[in-house]
């Protein structure tokens, strides 16, 4: 058995849309970054790369290749969930949390759970999401950006 975190932060935007756990979130902003910014599925995507020591998602969907340009970052979890099933992995579990000021995602989160467990090939209650806001402290509390952090075990099936 093996544990990851991953951790992923995208600045607010104007002009782009704002999608978390592959959910379009209704919002006058959204998030930066080379892809759909979706601050919640990198940080899941870096958890499961962490567990079975596969680097980080920079190393496989770098910002520098324009395959990735404007992706949807759940085309990226599914490449990811694929590589640990090639590497002999099975994920059991995935906890997250999204940190945001706002807007409120708590009516978002069945979705967000839905589309992470698809994606991974695991069954809705192996997949939790929390949303919390941080009382307005730190970047996120004044409103500059959204993070995320993701854990999960894996187990080698070899």
């Amino acid at each position: 058995m093996r544990i990851g975190h991953g951790y992923d932060v995208h600045r607010i935007a104007d002009g782009r849309k704002l999608v978390i756990g592959g959910v379009t979130i209704p919002c006058e902003w959204g998030l930066s970054g080379h892809s759909d910014a979706d601050v919640l599925i990198h940080a899941v995507c870096d958890a499961l790369l962490g567990a079975a020591a596969l680097g980080d998602i920079g190393r496989h969907f770098p910002d520098s290749d324009n395959t990735y340009k404007n992706i949807d970052s759940r085309i990226l979890l599914r490449k990811t969930a694929a590589l640990l099933c090639e590497k002999g992995y099975r994920i059991g579990n995935i906890d997250a949390v999204v940190i945001a000021q706002r807007p409120k995602l708590a009516s978002y989160i069945p979705d967000m759970v839905k589309n992470i467990s698809e994606d991974c090939k695991i069954t809705h209650d192996s997949v939790n999401v929390k949303a919390t806001t941080e009382e307005g402290l730190g970047f996120t509390g004044r409103g500059e950006g959204i993070s995320a952090h993701a854990v999960c075990i894996i187990e080698n099936t070899h």
